[in-house]
């Protein structure tokens, strides 16, 4: 087929425009007929021209047959001379032919984010009939538990914003980019996989994809039912509470569900379990998994009018008809931390995120249209092991870390999310109102001095970044941004540790995901879930 980049056309377009500029582009006479598919969509908004969309599509020849195609497309190619149009071919994703070690029992999945979806999904299609078990609940009763802890602040530590089906990555707007570089093709068949699952296929191209924290619930039940379908099994509202070694080698999993325990025997195990299972962390620690403190960034979600961002980004009077603008901006100062924004959230909202009695996090979500009057992102502010309570001596020190800075923000706004307005944390004085916008927020919030909730070297990167931002987006610093803290569930905190062929030291057991501190966001999760169930049929 042949692909031509850099296709431009006006905000206001159809279809059809875009088949007019490539039958001109390619010269073709008015009866030679061809399909194109998009590949990519972008948006050119640089200040001092009209903003506009810019596509790559692949385009087929309708001839006779393939040969003819391709003899024909070859001679296009050779006679433009263009850099932009040139010949491509697809290569689909193949899951690896199945060794023949034998597998006496079913494999068993802990956690049902987006790690383990994949892993489950590959596995079920090849005919493993994987086991998934999860501590929450499916996502349609989770949103109710979630709903009910926003609203009138009874918190569920099994069923929240952090666990349940979908994982995290469920209540925070979807987003599906990804720098992981893939050409084995996985990053194309996760986004695919939704779409047959009920995601917009335009997932599939637009530059910085999202499903969107409404649309994704039931593309997640779409996707359990079909790894039913196919022979998975789902154990809902089961912790995984221990699991069982012989001299080095898995044995088997114990598992809790309505206060009752059993031993289920398994020779393959997967912990997907997430960056916030510090219980689970735990108990594999005490088996004897090898782990090491990782590091990852904390600081506080910041928001602004999305107006202000429209109007910045596309520099355009089509502004309006474009859709929800994000950004994202980074910082580094010469022997200091690194600054940037994280989950960046157009039209969005700040959401109480916590997991656990006594703490508090924030995170931000959106949902598909994008249209809250507010745009939030966390500003992040990177941190080491030697930041962590005992230095990084133990490999849970990153969890305690974490812990602290969310008992304090529970303490600072009595189980609300405690905000201030950006000019009065400068000040060190607690806000008494918003000022030219509200904030926009799921759980209760109230005014607290977040001061002190950082570290002073933190806080101090963190309004160092703030104010460096301002450079690249004028009024990202201005006095009423409003602040909520804390964001701390970035990434996980913790890795556990696996060989090339995605084992732990533990046999049997393959450590997957972000939890296991081999992903960061959906996309790269969904990818490591896969590579380990490709890794499972290597051998078994």
């Amino acid at each position: 087929m042949i692909r031509i980049q850099q296709i431009k056309v006006p905000v206001q377009h159809t279809r059809k425009d875009i088949e007019r500029k490539i039958r001109k582009l390619l010269s073709l006479k008015q009866e030679q007929t061809f399909t194109f598919e998009i590949w990519k969509q972008s948006i050119d908004a640089r200040r001092g021209r009209e903003a506009s969309y810019v596509y790559t599509v692949d385009i087929t020849l309708v001839m006779k047959n393939d040969q003819e195609n391709h003899s024909l497309e070859k001679h296009l190619i050779q006679k433009l001379h263009n850099k932009n149009i040139m010949l491509t071919k697809r290569e689909p994703y193949h899951f690896p032919q199945s060794k023949t070690a034998h597998m006496k029992h079913r494999p068993v999945i802990a956690g049902s984010g987006p790690a383990g979806l994949f892993c489950a999904y590959l596995l079920a299609k090849h005919g493993y009939a994987p086991i998934i078990v999860e501590r929450g609940r499916k996502v349609v009763d989770r949103l109710q538990d979630v709903e009910r802890f926003w609203r009138d602040g009874i918190l569920d530590t099994s069923s929240n914003v952090q666990f349940g089906e979908g994982g995290a990555g469920t209540f925070s707007d979807g987003k599906l980019n990804t720098l992981v570089k893939d050409p084995a093709g996985r990053n194309r068949f996760v986004l695919e996989t939704f779409v047959q699952h009920g995601a917009d296929s335009s997932i599939l191209y637009v530059n910085k994809p999202h499903i969107g924290t409404d649309c994704l619930m039931q593309v997640i039940s779409n996707l359990r039912k079909e790894i039913v379908r196919l022979g998975g099994t789902f154990y809902f509202e089961t912790c995984l509470t221990d699991i069982s070694v012989q001299d080095g080698r898995l044995d088997a999993v114990v598992l809790k569900a309505n206060g009752q325990e059993r031993r289920l025997p398994a020779d393959v195990f997967v912990p997907a379990i997430g960056h916030s299972a510090r219980d689970t962390f735990e108990m594999l620690l005490r088996r004897g998994l090898a782990m090491e403190p990782k590091a990852f960034a904390v600081g506080l979600r910041v928001e602004h009018p999305q107006e202000m961002i429209q109007s910045h980004q596309y520099h355009s009077a089509a502004a309006a008809q474009l859709p929800a603008a994000a950004y994202k901006v980074t910082a580094s100062f010469s022997g200091q931390r690194g600054v940037y924004s994280f989950c960046m959230c157009p039209g969005g909202y700040v959401v109480n995120a916590s997991s656990e009695t006594g703490g508090l996090a924030v995170n931000g979500m959106s949902y598909q249209k994008r249209d809250g009057k507010n745009a939030n992102s966390a500003i992040i502010v990177s941190v080491t092991p030697d930041d962590f309570p005992g230095g990084g001596s133990h490999p849970l020190d990153g969890i305690a870390f974490q812990r602290e800075l969310e008992q304090r923000a529970y303490t600072l706004g009595n189980g609300r999310i405690p905000q201030q307005l950006y000019g009065d944390y400068k000040a060190g004085r607690i806000s008494k109102s918003y000022g030219s916008f509200a904030s926009q927020t799921k759980g209760a919030s109230t005014f607290a001095d977040l001061n002190g909730l950082l570290p002073d070297a933190l806080r101090q990167a963190f309004l160092n970044g703030m104010e460096r931002f301002a450079q690249y987006i004028p009024g990202f610093d201005r006095y009423d941004a409003v602040l909520s803290g804390v964001e701390s569930r970035t990434s996980s905190p913790v890795r556990i540790l696996r060989s090339k062929q995605y084992e732990s030291d533990v046999a049997g057991i393959y450590p997957c995901g972000e939890g296991a501190g081999y992903a960061g966001g959906i996309m790269s999760a969904a990818m490591d879930g896969m590579k380990t169930a490709e890794a499972i049929a290597s051998r078994f």
